[in-house]
């Protein structure tokens, strides 16, 4: 999983640009028909992408484990890592109160 997770990093990147650019296309407000012809090519476009190159398919993993749930943003791991982590000692300045 996790090398997969670094496979669509590596094509959310590749085709960011391309991405960008096309969205910015379709967000266009003008109602002139020549833009809407526009608007055409760049929604076909869009489809032709890989789906895996989105930025919405990325997903927060733990680094140590690569799990996919109770991903904690400021540390970049798991609740459950975090935890063994804290009870080790190896997390500074965490204290045992209540979890």
């Amino acid at each position: 999983m996790k090398a997969r997770e670094r496979k669509r990093e590596r094509l959310v990147a590749r085709y960011a640009k391309k991405r960008d650019e096309l969205t910015k296309v379709l967000k266009s407000t003008d109602p002139s028909e020549e833009i809407q012809v526009a608007k055409w090519d760049a929604m076909m476009s869009l489809q032709k992408l890989p789906a895996n190159s989105a930025k919405i398919r990325l997903h927060n993993r733990c680094g140590l484990t690569g799990r996919p749930r109770g991903y904690m943003r400021n540390f970049g791991i798991s609740r459950v890592t975090f935890r063994e982590m804290a009870l080790a000692g190896k997390i500074p300045g965490v204290k045992k109160a209540s979890w």
